[in-house]
């Protein structure tokens, strides 16, 4: 079996979810010294045995906070090695964090790695990790992209342990449709291991690198489809068994034992999922394997993707039923409360608890229990609650008619007024008046009445104020919609963190699908720093189909940037 190269980290392309030092780590054990700024076993073999020849060019020499097109403010130098450094910076003008790769302009490779950066800004997929600017300046070639604070390197999800089965399904459809796509624009990545592939918070993976990784490091191939391929399938194998499929560890995964070659992913760990583990069989199998099961081997990402197409389609697991813990009772050994215990002597008394009757196994059972001890507390409530307004009601009675009048300001107990009942909401949106959503499937996290689900912004660098972005100069939040004009007493909102700028609008009852600030005209709260919890009821009900939750302002999330969002939203209208 021919030996794949583990050169050095891939241009320290950055998540932004691990912490720096960590980063660094994985960076040293996969061939770098970030720290001296050099290959830290100098160049790599590639799979073929060839070793990418080291540049004679000196990495630039720059610091922090030096600027580039008096744009860029470089702020952590992330890799330096083979004469190119890869920063961590910000784009000022838009004030977004982004990733910057630079090289002199005399170095052997710029003129390759301006072009792969070129054509991979063109094929603009958003499946891959965008070039933003490729310039040469000042004697400076430098590579501008995408930097995403809330995805998470394979890398890093890999040393938690296998992916299950539906989440490594995603991950080769996901990978090998994109390498696909790219392939018929004539782009090839060829250093596509786990610390190119990004997860985000949404589930989606994206690639980075495309072309440019192997442009800095002087990566070619005669057969590119066959080595994307060969390396999806080794990204698969990956995810399945926590295991480098090859003899020499990488990545932070341990390989596979020396001179018995590949080994079938259920031979590496029980439980990997059967047809996944031939689909990766099949994509190694351009390595020298035999792939199983007598299916024919996959050479190109366009074959691998239609392979995954034809599988059975494997679910999402669902979610575990967790039963509530069971009622502790705490007692008292009578005549000893407040007296010191004897040495021996047990607390508790010795009471005869009659066995619990056995749970109900089934789904349905449980269901039916949860249900009739919801109607049995609901009843008791709605019994004490009636039993209560008679009372009441006699008791003003009784006093009418004994005294015969009213006192004046009788009615004003200081009691809160009714807030209300929650209102159907048909439908919610991210407002997001001058830019794209950023977090759409995690919407309706915030309006499926449960509080341990939210919908929680990204992360965002320098400024409160959603990073001082031109697309969120009007802030963000959540649009309800109520599916048709009706009366709101009030406000009822769990949000994520407390500290966020908040307000709540409503539009006008005729309003038709309002996007824009102006289009909520009415007032519900005032804007103001809230608490976790936002509750608020109204003198006089407002009549609207559109409530507007509206944030502009974020708390600093402990990590450097700032971050909020909203667990659960609840319109309320007046008492039948």
């Amino acid at each position: 079996m021919a030996e794949r190269s583990t050169a050095a980290v891939d241009v320290a392309d950055n998540s932004g979810d691990e912490p720096l030092a960590a980063q660094a780590a994985q960076a040293t054990s996969d061939g770098v010294d970030t720290q001296n700024g050099r290959a830290a076993d100098g160049p790599m073999p590639d799979k073929d045995g060839e070793r990418t020849p080291a540049a004679p060019a000196a990495a630039p020499q720059l610091h922090s906070g030096h600027k580039l097109a008096r744009r860029y403010r470089l702020e952590e130098c992330v890799t330096r090695v083979d004469g190119f450094s890869s920063w961590r910076a910000m784009d000022e003008k838009l004030r977004r964090a982004v990733g910057v790769h630079l090289m002199p302009a005399d170095h052997p490779r710029a003129r390759s790695v301006l072009a792969a950066a070129r054509s991979s800004a063109l094929l603009g997929d958003p499946r891959f990790v965008q070039v933003l600017d490729a310039v040469e300046e000042n004697d400076l070639v430098y590579v501008v992209h995408e930097w995403l604070p809330d995805a998470t390197e394979l890398t890093a999800l890999l040393a938690a342990g296998p992916l299950e089965a539906h989440e490594a399904y995603q991950l080769v459809s996901q990978v090998s449709q994109a390498m696909a796509a790219a392939h018929r624009e004539g782009l090839a990545h060829l250093r596509l291991t786990p610390s190119a592939i990004l997860r985000t918070s949404t589930g989606q993976y994206r690639i980075r690198g495309l072309a440019v990784n192997a442009a800095l490091r002087g990566i070619t191939s005669d057969t590119p489809q066959r080595a994307d391929t060969e390396a999806i399938g080794a990204l698969l194998y990956a995810a399945l068994t926590q295991r480098w499929p090859y003899e020499n560890d990488a990545y932070g995964l341990t390989g596979l034992p020396k001179g018995v070659g590949l080994i079938a992913p259920d031979q590496v760990r029980a439980g990997v999922h059967r047809g996944l583990g031939e689909l990766a069989m099949r994509a190694l199998a351009n390595d020298g394997a035999t792939a199983s099961r007598q299916e024919p081997a996959c050479t190109t990402p366009e074959e691998l993707a239609k392979a995954v197409a034809a599988m059975p389609r494997i679910r999402p697991p669902e979610p575990a039923f967790t039963a509530p813990p069971e009622y502790q009772h705490t007692t008292y050994q009578q005549g000893s409360y407040g007296r010191p215990t004897p040495p021996g002597v047990s607390t508790a008394q010795n009471l005869s608890v009659a066995p619990p009757p056995p749970p109900l196994q089934s789904r349905t059972g449980r269901a039916l229990k949860w249900g009739v001890a919801a109607l049995l507390i609901a009843a008791l409530g709605l019994g004490s609650w009636q039993l209560a307004d008679t009372l009441l009601d006699r008791g003003n009675q009784k006093g009418n008619n004994g005294n015969n009048h009213t006192t004046p300001g009788a009615d004003d107990t200081g009691a809160k007024p009714d807030p209300g009942k929650p209102l159907r909401i048909e439908h919610a949106s991210e407002f997001t008046p001058y830019g794209e959503a950023t977090k759409p499937k995690d919407i309706p996290k915030a309006v499926d009445g449960k509080l341990g689900t939210a919908w929680v912004t990204p992360q965002y660098l320098g400024y409160a104020n959603f990073g001082n972005l031109d697309e969120r100069k009007d802030g963000s939040g959540i649009i309800v919609d109520l599916g048709k004009a009706q009366d709101v007493s009030g406000i009822d909102i769990e949000l994520n963190v407390a500290g966020q700028m908040i307000e709540v609008r409503a539009a006008a009852p005729d309003a038709s699908s309002p996007s824009s600030l102006s289009d909520f005209t009415q007032t519900i709260t005032k804007l103001e720093s809230s608490q976790k919890k936002l509750e608020s009821t109204l003198e006089a009900p407002v009549r609207t189909r559109y409530v507007l939750i509206h944030i502009t302002e974020l708390p600093a999330d402990g990590a450097g940037g700032y971050r909020g969002g909203i667990n659960e939203i609840k319109v309320l209208g007046p008492q039948s």
